[in-house]
């Protein structure tokens, strides 16, 4: 079984329930459980069309045997059957998950990056991070997720 960290984030519709029930629907994918879900952070959109809703982000863990696409391709299933409809880079969304880190492994396909390109810029990703995985460490740095938390937001992980 491989450690997968999740990222979570919703901005149209009931945000906080879609998470909730999005996560639930993680625990049916074939050979993988449903470890841990942070707290839910309401933030603001960045980037993206403007005069968009504020978002409620979360992060999550899971153990999985899928492989990398496969479970992409189970996590875009879910995001469809919560109403997502890919329109506009960056646009509102009923539902987005991304797939921050596969364990330790680096991907570059053309569907897929791990580790997430961005999440070590955004605070709305790295701070439910630190809920449930801050002592995992960085493929690419070597360094923990809270030490990328603290250096780029200034923050430590009990603030």
């Amino acid at each position: 079984m491989i450690n997968v960290l999740l990222a979570f984030g919703a901005n149209l519709g009931n945000r906080e329930e879609t998470l909730r029930s999005a996560w639930k629907e993680l625990e049916t994918l074939p050979d993988t459980e449903a470890f841990q879900i942070s707290t839910f952070y309401e933030t603001k959109p960045v980037g993206g069309p403007p005069e968009q809703p504020d978002y409620v982000n979360a992060a999550g863990t899971i153990r999985t045997e899928l492989p990398p696409v496969e479970l992409l391709k189970h996590l875009q299933q879910i995001e469809y059957r919560f109403g997502r409809v890919r329109t506009e880079r960056r646009g509102a969304r009923t539902l987005d998950i991304d797939i921050l880190l596969y364990g330790s492994e680096i991907i570059n396909l053309p569907e897929l990056t791990v580790p997430h390109s961005e999440m070590l810029h955004r605070n709305f990703v790295l701070r439910p991070v630190q809920d449930v995985a801050a002592d995992w460490i960085h493929p690419v740095s070597g360094l923990t997720l809270s030490a990328h938390f603290a250096a780029l937001f200034g923050k430590s992980t009990t603030s």
